[in-house]
């Protein structure tokens, strides 16, 4: 899971801290330390992707002679008991980057191998056609993966469908990360460019939600949480939004963070934004919303059945967990503070945990690599 930023609790959070929770709690699995793999299915994550990274772990599978399945494999043995068999695993890779089209898609083919990808509608672009792979020219996949459009596109993730190395399912509709409280904690400037492109809050305009963008300097910032968590989303006050964006732009700009003094001189404003909080019953409706668009967008896109969901950091909240099974779902990734991070026939399935991509090669077989790292 990502860290999440400011404004989580300790059980929505990654990083190093919550591996060394995980560690002392014996949530990795034994595996990992140079045991047997035992009857469980591991589960590895992947996000952006190259081909250094991926075909390394592709071919440690292949030589040792294990095989990947799909999400209804995992299900079917989380709920029934039916283990797919020895030296099985699955591969996910969340948010289906472009890297996931241009990268993933040609090596799982090599390697006559399969994965699950979690996607994000409402961030996915139509396009006339594909664009090459690494099959057709030399292409600078890291620079994809940060360009404006840096997702696959539905061609893409139709192909990656009907290939049948890729199993295609929810991420939820945007991804979103919400104000949390009305306590004003600074505002966009410069250094914001460095904040995790899915990490960026979803905020509200006349035009309706967008995600908050280096461009909007001096617009206040405010605790943030998963839109799939318990809290309940603070929409500040537009009106005043946009007057600290106006008022750093009369002190110019990007140039106005470079004074000693910006903060404090804004201090009075930032204090002072008012704004609504959300009703239990819209946090719901919004959390349901989440769930059906990105099933409805992707079914009628790819035209396979979306039963499973990845949600976004591993945050969720018993509004979610109750949705999830209203709505017919099967299993959802999702962290927790119990649990070990494989598949297994204890697992709840709404709370299936997985294990970082480099943890791969901690599987028996030769050139083995035991358990090194946290998180």
């Amino acid at each position: 899971m990502l860290h999440v930023p400011q404004g989580a609790p300790f059980d929505e959070r990654g990083g190093r801290l919550r591996g060394v929770f995980d560690l002392l709690a014996g949530h990795y699995p034994p595996f990992l330390f140079g045991l047997p793999v035992g009857h469980i299915v591991p589960i590895f994550h992947f996000h952006e992707t190259t081909v250094d990274e991926l075909e390394p772990a592709l071919a440690y599978l292949k030589d040792n002679g294990y095989r990947t399945v799909k999400a209804d494999a995992v299900a079917r043995f989380i709920r029934e008991g039916v283990h797919p068999g020895p030296r099985t695993v699955m591969l996910t890779f969340d948010d289906a980057w472009a890297s996931l089209w241009l990268v993933a898609g040609p090596l799982l083919a090599k390697y006559d191998m399969c994965a699950v990808a979690y996607a994000i509608p409402s961030r996915i672009n139509d396009a006339a056609d594909t664009r090459p792979t690494i099959n057709d020219a030399a292409i600078d996949v890291a620079a994809a993966d940060q360009s404006a459009e840096p997702f696959v596109t539905w061609p893409e993730l139709r192909a990656l469908s009907t290939s049948g190395h890729i199993d295609v399912q929810s991420h939820t509709w945007s991804h979103s990360m919400i104000f949390s409280e009305p306590r004003a904690i600074g505002v966009v400037d410069p250094s914001y460019a460095n904040e995790d492109f899915l990490n960026r809050p979803r905020i509200w305009s006349d035009a309706g939600p967008e995600f908050m963008d280096v461009s909007r300097l001096g617009y206040p910032l405010f605790p943030r949480r998963s839109r799939m968590s318990s809290a309940l989303e603070f929409i500040p006050d537009a009106g005043a939004c946009q007057r600290l964006e106006a008022f750093v732009a009369a002190q110019g700009g990007a140039q106005f963070f470079a004074r000693p003094d910006w903060q404090a001189t804004l201090a009075s404003q930032l204090s002072s934004i008012a704004g609504r909080v959300e009703t239990e019953a819209e946090r719901d409706r919004a959390i349901e919303e989440e769930l059906l668009r990105a099933r409805d967008a992707i079914e009628t896109r790819i035209g396979e059945p979306v039963r499973h969901l990845c949600l976004p950091w591993g945050v969720t909240s018993t509004s979610t967990r109750a949705a999830l099974s209203r709505l017919g779902f099967v299993t959802a990734v999702a962290n927790r503070l119990t649990g070990r991070m494989v598949a297994s026939r204890a697992t709840d399935p709404f709370f299936v945990k997985r294990l970082h991509s480099r943890h791969l090669f901690a599987l028996p077989g030769r050139g083995r690599k035991v358990f090194t790292t946290l998180a």
